[in-house]
């Protein structure tokens, strides 16, 4: 890619309008500091005392943090959270991001918002240290006027976005965002405008979508076609990932951790892209969703497929050397990695 032909890229994202759907969840960290470790009178257990907390929004929130990284110029969030304290706090967060705007993600009774709460030791001169997670999530089916409502908002929206990306993060069906009754709508929405751009990542299973553009990793890519194992070499990745696009008639992303990722297109086009080199420790977590959001938004402002990769694989190495929290990629730092073509 010539450096022309990023900015020409890149120059287009002010002007898309991305519309996010999935579980959005509340990321708080709690920063523990080992020296002022003590132990509890009443239980003798130990007691990590927390000298800052901080929080993001994470899960499909992270590919909306990712999208304003990135600039993209209007987002329209779509999920709820609960009428709690981490509610407020998951509302907050989105509202500080640029570009965003909350008329389609709601406040609700009927859940509590999904969090993910980090205990971080932080030692000095060492990268910091997760301690068990404590997970805060939904365990029942989601009422249908929940996802009624949710069936609303991209109906609303269908004729003015240019992508509309897909986050389910949830292990039980029908317990989150993405619900039975809302897989129908995104399918009818795909019939009304079939040229729009629907991208989707599952963190359970992408088997009962609809005919979408899909973003896996290699062993749900060998589930998807029927098979037992994932696709082990990368010429098997690629032939798998181009069957499933073009039985499907959409896009195929695979990610391949250090192998880097591999897209496959309709019309039979297939690419594969080394991941880059590492620069330091990493933390991986957050990279996927780094890869989805830059694939959505390089191929809404009129990416080929080879230039959506190298913008998502390039975002994804950045992400990666973020530790500590789950990052993002701006376009001054992909303008910095790439090496352009001259």
């Amino acid at each position: 890619m010539t450096r022309q032909r990023f900015e020409e890229i890149t120059s287009s994202y002010p002007r898309l309008r991305i519309a996010v759907v999935g579980d959005f969840c509340l990321d708080r960290y709690l920063e523990i500091d080992p020296s002022r470790a003590e132990r509890s009178l009443e239980t003798g257990l130990a007691v990590h005392n927390v000298i800052h907390v901080r929080s993001q929004a994470g899960a499909a929130g992270t590919v909306l943090n990712n999208l304003a990284a990135l600039g993209v110029g209007s987002l329209f969030p779509i999920g709820f959270g609960g009428d709690d304290g981490e509610g407020f706090e998951l509302r907050r967060e989105l509202a500080r991001l640029p570009g965003v705007r909350l008329d389609h993600f709601f406040v609700t009774p009927l859940r509590h918002t999904f969090t993910y709460c980090k205990p971080l030791v932080l030692e000095a001169g060492a990268p910091p240290r997760e301690l068990n997670r404590l997970d805060t999530k939904n365990w029942t089916a989601t009422p249908s006027p929940i996802a009624d409502r949710v069936c609303q908002s991209m109906r609303s929206l269908e004729a003015d976005i240019d992508a509309l990306l897909i986050m389910e993060q949830v292990d039980l069906p029908d317990t989150g965002v993405i619900t039975t009754a809302v897989l129908r709508e995104i399918e009818a929405l795909v019939r009304r405008r079939p040229g729009l751009l629907v991208l989707a990542d599952s963190r359970r299973s992408l088997r009962e979508y609809p005919a979408v553009s899909m973003k896996m990793n290699a062993g749900e890519l060998g589930m998807l076609l029927g098979g037992d194992q994932a696709p082990e070499s990368i010429d098997e990745v690629k032939e798998a990932a181009a069957q499933l696009a073009q039985r499907r008639g959409r896009y195929v992303f695979v990610t391949l951790a250090e192998r880097g990722l591999v897209g496959a297109g309709p019309g039979g086009e297939v690419e594969h892209l080394p991941a880059l080199p590492l620069r330091g420790p990493i933390d991986i977590v957050g990279a996927g969703d780094a890869v989805s959001a830059n694939i959505g938004a390089a191929l809404s402002a009129g990416a080929s497929l080879p230039e959506a990769l190298l913008l998502a694989g390039t975002a994804a190495s950045i992400v990666i050397h973020q530790l500590g929290t789950t990052g993002t990629a701006s376009v001054a730092q992909l303008c910095g990695l790439l090496a352009f073509d001259r």
